[in-house]
């Protein structure tokens, strides 16, 4: 769910789109929040972060330039991680930020935490081989580190009035991943998600949402668009289709529940590799380097994916 974070933290902190809030001075805040889906999964999250001016100017394009530093510590049925990162807005509408993760993981009955995926016996032409996840709690880490931008802007800024927060972003990273039990090509598992290689990635995505004006309790609605590419560049990964970009389209509605507790409900619809059958689930426990991509009615579709609500308290 690290993408998910995205979403929590630009609703929570609309402020650096609005600019409705000066930051004048060093200011620090801590988050608890809670993280819950329909696949199931679940992450608890606590979050300090600090908030520094920088380079601030007298004009409404800088005035309000700073640096953020955040740490977060989370913890999930299946994985433990350290998380910090920085973000530098030079200018009202753009953002830099490093970033990084440690964290390490244990293996349940009904999910995957962390290990190597490989395949049952030897690979036959036509055979479609069973997979499994070798590996034990904390065996290992995974580390993530990642540079990204953003450029984000609202339409209040330039046309005034209440009714007139409609708001963009653009986010672009890239990231490189690893787990320190993986040798080069090999598949793992993190949270889940058990097709990661150590390599780079490109993620991104773009927002657009409106910030409703009058509303006692539901603040803010959008849309979201992800996508990630892998460079893992592995040979025969035409075979599954590697290296066809993974989207995920969200709606986004942010409930202001009390001045410390809001709520976040998100419901994703993501694209899925065709493989010639309907029926997922025929497919489910299979090694996926054996799936053969089809391409007679396109080589993606697109699926539910999952409903999602996140909880956030402001411990102070």
């Amino acid at each position: 769910m690290r993408y998910i974070l995205f979403i929590f933290s630009f609703l929570i902190f609309p402020s650096f789109l609005t600019g409705e809030e000066s930051i004048k001075s060093y200011d620090s805040f801590t988050d608890l929040s809670l993280q819950v889906s329909s696949l199931p999964e679940a992450k608890l999250v606590l979050t300090q972060s600090f908030i520094f001016p920088f380079i601030q100017g007298s004009g409404p394009l800088t005035s309000d330039n700073n640096i953020k530093t955040s740490f977060s510590a989370e913890l999930s049925p299946i994985s433990l991680n350290g998380i910090t990162e920085i973000i530098w807005t030079p200018i009202a509408f753009f953002e830099l930020s490093v970033g990084g993760l440690l964290g390490s993981g244990w293996n349940i009955p009904m999910a995957d935490g962390i290990g190597i995926n490989e395949p049952i016996g030897v690979y036959q032409e036509g055979n479609r081989r069973k997979s499994e996840i070798n590996g034990s709690a904390f065996d290992g880490f995974i580390w993530n580190a990642w540079a990204g931008n953003a450029l984000q802007f609202d339409l209040a800024a330039v046309f005034p009035g209440a009714w007139n927060h409609v708001l963009f972003r653009v986010y672009n990273e890239f990231r490189y991943s690893a787990y320190s039990k993986a040798d080069s090509g090999d598949s793992w598992v993190f949270e889940n998600q058990n097709e990661n290689r150590n390599g780079w990635i490109w993620y991104g995505n773009a927002v657009i949402g409106y910030q409703m004006p009058l509303s006692p309790v539901l603040d803010f609605v959008g849309l979201m668009a992800e996508v990630d590419r892998n460079f893992y560049d592995t040979q025969g990964g035409d075979f599954w289709g590697d290296k066809l970009p993974y989207w995920i389209f969200s709606s986004l509605f942010n409930f202001n529940i009390n001045p410390r507790l809001s709520s976040t409900l998100i419901i994703q619809m993501h694209t899925l590799r065709n493989y010639g059958t309907s029926d997922l689930k025929n497919l489910e426990g299979y090694w996926y380097q054996d799936l053969e991509l089809q391409h007679d009615h396109g080589s993606q579709r697109l699926a539910f994916h999952r409903a999602a609500v996140i909880f956030n308290y402001k411990l102070r």
